[in-house]
């Protein structure tokens, strides 16, 4: 179990144990879910997310967010939500892009996803069905913008050993 806790940097003053077991809290990283749901429009199946309108709508997948795809609607039952750095992915001679995809169970069924941490210096990246063509779109991948702040002359640290007393 980890306890996250303030130290202030004048408590340093004069410390002479580990300082290594000190280390920068974990930094939380952004989680976003989108509810796909797959529709027949004209004849041809797509991905919408969110109760979205939209057929194969563009995608904003910022850099270091973590994007999870909860394929659990029935509708999704045999069109797995890939991604790709070509367009319509392995439909279009292009290759699965792997880089921080996960993918859990059988979409349609409770708790199925694909789940992605863009990485830094993401391509531009195409969702897509990998059983039938003509599914998805463009997944955006813009770098991510940071702000940092100071709390006065306190830094967070993260514990991770055992109980000292000092």
């Amino acid at each position: 179990t980890f306890q996250t806790f303030k130290i202030a940097e004048q408590a340093f003053a004069g410390f002479t144990g580990n300082r290594d077991s000190l280390q920068p809290a974990e930094i939380q990283i952004p989680t976003v879910t989108y509810f796909v749901t797959v529709v027949a429009d004209g004849g041809s199946n797509y991905y919408r997310f969110d109760g979205g309108s939209s057929n194969a709508e563009t995608l904003e997948l910022i850099e270091g967010t973590v994007y999870l795809f909860s394929q659990q609607n029935a509708s999704n039952a045999g069109h797995p939500l890939r991604f790709s750095t070509t367009s319509n992915g392995t439909h279009n001679s292009g290759t699965e892009y792997t880089t921080g995809v996960t993918t859990f169970g059988t979409p349609g069924q409770a708790g199925s996803y694909t789940r992605i941490q863009v990485a830094t210096g993401a391509p531009t990246l195409y969702y897509y069905c990998s059983a039938h063509p003509g599914m998805g779109g463009q997944a955006n991948t813009p770098a991510a913008t940071t702000t940092a702040s100071t709390s006065g002359s306190q830094a967070q640290y993260r514990y991770e050993g055992p109980p000292q007393v000092v």
